[in-house]
């Protein structure tokens, strides 16, 4: 199958942004940078985009789709599902780094894809709240956020992480770190487990 010049430059430009926004942010990207990463004509980026905020929406965008599929509703296992987002945080920092800097982001408005974004969560929520026997509700929303809370605070504190000494360097650093926030979330739900 024939290459498709304009969908391989728009995934240069997409893979090269993402690692230029997780590195420095909407406001310390620079397009020049970006357009030289990609191997592109800067103009390229506004032809395709329109704007640097326009194409970090879309890099959020990817990055939200790929982390929604991969890590899908929480199934039969909820804590096992903060378990599955912790391994993606683990395998795509970057992805952190991105949600973080989109946090810090002075943007006015609604954000970019809010409504398919709802839609997801909802889900969680939905899921959660029937695995439990309950029906969605105030709290069980503040669950399932602090659920993922649970999943992205060690990683996304690394400075934290070290001053109460806890490594992630290694492997087994990661499994022993992985284990407790399994284990964390499990204990969280124990005792609104329907059999509990």
């Amino acid at each position: 199958m024939p290459k498709n010049p304009a969908t391989d430059t728009r995934a240069a430009l997409l893979a090269a942004a993402r690692e230029e926004f997780a590195e420095l942010g909407v406001a310390g990207a620079r397009v020049d940078r970006i357009a030289r990463r990609a191997g592109v004509n800067k103009e390229r980026i506004y032809g395709y985009f329109g704007s640097k905020e326009k194409l970090f929406d879309a890099v959020m965008k990817d990055a939200l789709d790929e982390f929604a599929g991969l890590t899908a509703l929480l199934e039969d296992d909820p804590a096992g599902y903060v378990g599955r987002v912790f391994d993606h945080y683990v395998r795509h920092p970057d992805l952190l780094r991105l949600l973080m800097w989109e946090a810090l982001y002075d943007r006015t408005g609604e954000l970019p894809d809010e409504r398919w974004r709802e839609e997801r969560c909802r889900d969680k929520v939905t899921y959660l709240a029937d695995h439990l026997g309950e029906r969605p509700s105030p709290e069980i929303r503040r669950l399932v956020l602090s659920l993922l809370g649970v999943a992205m605070m060690p990683l996304a504190m690394p400075q934290l992480a070290g001053l109460m000494d806890v490594r992630t360097e290694t492997p087994d650093d990661v499994a022993a770190l992985r284990a407790h926030v399994v284990e964390f979330a499990r204990a969280a739900l124990a005792d609104r487990s329907p059999a509990g």
